[in-house]
Formats: C-alpha cells, sequence, structure tokens
C-alpha cells in the first residue's frame, strides 16, 4: 500500500529515537528523523491526535546524522539510533531522563553530573534473540524482531552485541536447523559475563540424545578454557528462575 508523502520539520526526539513534529496541529513521530531536519514523511499509522510516519527522504540534514554501521539497521528493531552521532546519543538519552524526572517524578535536577558513558558499539551483554524456520529465507532465523512486527530479522551480524557473540548468529542458525525441534525452539536468551558466556534455549518440546550431543558439540566447538560457553535450557512451562539445565560431561 502507498501513503501519501508530506514535508515536516523535526522538533525533538522522543525517548525511542523517533523525530517528533507538528502538522496541522497533529503531533508526528517519525522513524528516521532527527532534530532540525526537514524530510519526506509516509505516515503508516493516523490516530486522531498523532500520526506514526517513517523518512522517506531527508531534505536538510542535522548536524547530529551519522552512517548506521549495521546493514540491517532500519529494518531490524534491535536498536533506534545508528543514525545518530554517539555523543549525540548520550545528551538526548541525558535530555529524556530529565523530562521523564520533571513530567513523571515532579522533581527538577539542581545539578547534573556529567554522564558516563560506555562503549558506542558492542555494548549489549544480555539479549533475547527469537528463532524461527522460515522456508522462504532458506533455514532458521535468528535475531531480533523487525521493527513494529512479529518477523524475525534476517540477520547475520550484530554490532551492539559483544563481537565473539555477533560471530555466533550465523553458526545458530546453522546448528539449530540441524536439531529434531528445530520448529519447536523460539528463543534463545544471551548473558555475557566477565569470564564466560551462557545461551539459554526456549525448547518447547524435549530434546532428544542427538539434539543434546549437537548442542554439546556446540558449546565445545564455541567455548574455550579461559571463557566456556555455557548452554541451558528452559523447557516449556518453565520459569527462567527455575531454570536448571546446564551442560556439564554425563558420567
Amino acid at each position: 500500500m502507498t501513503h501519501p508523502q508530506t514535508i515536516a520539520l523535526v522538533e525533538s526526539l522522543d525517548h525511542e529515537g523517533r523525530g517528533v513534529a507538528h502538522v496541522d496541529g497533529k503531533t508526528l513521530f517519525i522513524d528516521g528523523a532527527l532534530p532540525y531536519e526537514k524530510v519526506i514523511y509516509s505516515s503508516y499509522r493516523k490516530k486522531p491526535s498523532y500520526e506514526n510516519a517513517q523518512t522517506s527522504a531527508v531534505l536538510k540534514e542535522s548536524f547530529m546524522r551519522a552512517d548506521p554501521r549495521c546493514p540491517h539497521f532500519g529494518v531490524c528493531g534491535g536498536c533506534s539510533m545508528q543514525h545518530v552521532e554517539f555523543t549525540a546519543q548520550v545528551a538526548i538519552k541525558q535530555r529524556v531522563l530529565e523530562d521523564n524526572l520533571k513530567r513523571i517524578g515532579k522533581v527538577k535536577a539542581e545539578r547534573v553530573l556529567t554522564p558516563i558513558a560506555g562503549p558506542a558499539w558492542h555494548y549489549r551483554h544480555r539479549a533475547r534473540l527469537s528463532a524461527r524456520m522460515v522456508a522462504k529465507k532458506g533455514g532458521v532465523l535468528v535475531g531480533f524482531h523487525e521493527k513494529s512486527s512479529s518477523y524475525i530479522a534476517e540477520m547475520r551480524e550484530c554490532h551492539i552485541l559483544p563481537k565473539h557473540i555477533s560471530d555466533l548468529i550465523m553458526p545458530l542458525r546453522e546448528m539449530i536447523a540441524t536439531l529434531s525441534i528445530s520448529q519447536r525452539m523460539p528463543q534463545v536468551e544471551v548473558a555475557v559475563g566477565d569470564k564466560l558466556d551462557i545461551l539459554v534455549f526456549r525448547n518447547m518440546d524435549d530434546i532428544t540424545d542427538a539434539d543434546f550431543a549437537i548442542l554439546k558439540a556446540f558449546s565445545d566447538k564455541h567455548g574455550a578454557a579461559e571463557r566456556p560457553l555455557q548452554i541451558w535450557l528452559q523447557p516449556k512451562g518453565r520459569t527462567p528462575a527455575t531454570r536448571s539445565i546446564r551442560w556439564t560431561r554425563r558420567s
């Protein structure tokens, strides 16, 4: 479906990194737009008081704009601000915090300390990745959902996950495809520690001995003595607090 395109002047960013503008008395939240930019946008959701829209073209760029590093940015919903220069991201997040304190907490900061900023890339040490067998894509997909969608983004790498975890995306896709329950393992939770990594597989059916061997081999191949890769299971009906299956050598 095609949507009518209109021009807007972007005033600010919301807490999700969307450009905020006002046209004909209605608030617009524009994906991919930055403050002080003049953009052509296309609305994809209209409500009485606001619209959600997508940037179609940037007629005048903001000084905050940067080239996204990730080829999946804009489709993948794992992050939303790669098009914003890093120091500007920090400033925007500080402003959002101050606005929330004032608007929700009715508190105004007397003094604001200099923000503590981490690395610009490979900083996310916890993540919940979806997994699904998609015949049209030729196999199993592992990654974040596409933006505002139930579909899984076709990812081969991720620049916000630690590099060694990003490097596991393709091996994970290939490994899960070989399991007997490849269509019944919808989620892989990632936890990265200082000295080890953990993958928690959400399995909706019991695994077979052959599946066990495949997962154990994956752990052995991609882990190391100085940095083990532990694999846990979260069977259907189990909450995270009760998961207790961990890969160790069987006696």
